[in-house]
């Protein structure tokens, strides 16, 4: 079996082909076929929305930046944490407008962000999130401002929230499938900080200065000479 075949095949595994009984107009560019009145996601369309995501979520971390992560279940997100560290916001959105009033709340709204531990003022400079058809405001509010979204959309995504989101990857949400995400999510994490430490170190040999060479080296004494 092929690589291609073999993630197919695990992506089968975890229900993430099943889309929902009513599938959207816009929605069906993604979808291979129905059974039992059920959506058939195409896998193979789903694997190369999933390298695209996967390539944009790399991108912070090799730049340094911010990514921010939003899902309904909170464990999750803390096994996220525990690979992506630094470059995690774990911050929960609790108050409407977080990212678009950042700069305008008022100074009463800005020490509540601070109370509840919203995380640091710097915008991110991107936003996953796990579970899109609970999440339409924070998408609604990302994109007004610019930033880009890379979100699970089921075959009932609203069109005004799947045209907003910048790399939609059309599957099912069973909890199989997240952790599988969540586990590719994490392997980028490690891929990405490894070539990171992997170009600093070659660097930092390139600039070490080359040892003064004094004399020459006699092999009869052992001895190198003043």
């Amino acid at each position: 079996m092929t690589i291609h075949s073999i993630v197919c095949t695990k992506l089968l595994s975890t229900n993430a082909h099943l889309g929902r009984r009513v599938a959207a107009h816009h929605f069906k560019v993604y979808i291979c076929g129905s059974r039992n009145g059920i959506a058939i996601l195409d896998s193979d369309k789903t694997l190369i929305c999933l390298r695209n995501a996967f390539h944009f979520i790399g991108s912070p971390i090799r730049q340094k930046g911010r990514s921010f992560f939003l899902k309904t279940e909170t464990f999750i997100i803390y096994e996220i944490m525990e690979e992506m560290a630094s470059c995690i916001n774990d911050s929960q959105w609790r108050i409407g407008a977080f990212l678009t009033n950042s700069c305008s709340s008022p100074k009463k709204i800005r020490s509540r962000k601070k109370k509840i531990n919203l995380g640091s003022n710097q915008q991110p400079d991107c936003v996953v999130i796990l579970d899109a058809d609970r999440k339409s405001s924070v998408i609604l509010e990302a994109d007004r401002s610019q930033i880009p979204i890379a979100s699970l959309v089921d075959s009932t995504i609203p069109l005004g929230s799947y045209k907003r989101i910048t790399y939609p990857i059309p599957a099912n949400d069973p909890i199989q499938f997240v952790y599988l995400f969540r586990h590719s999510i994490t392997k980028t994490v490690i891929l990405e900080r490894g070539r990171i430490v992997a170009m600093k170190e070659k660097k930092e040999l390139i600039d070490r200065p080359f040892p003064r060479r004094i004399g020459f080296f006699d092999r009869s004494s052992g001895q190198i000479p003043s």
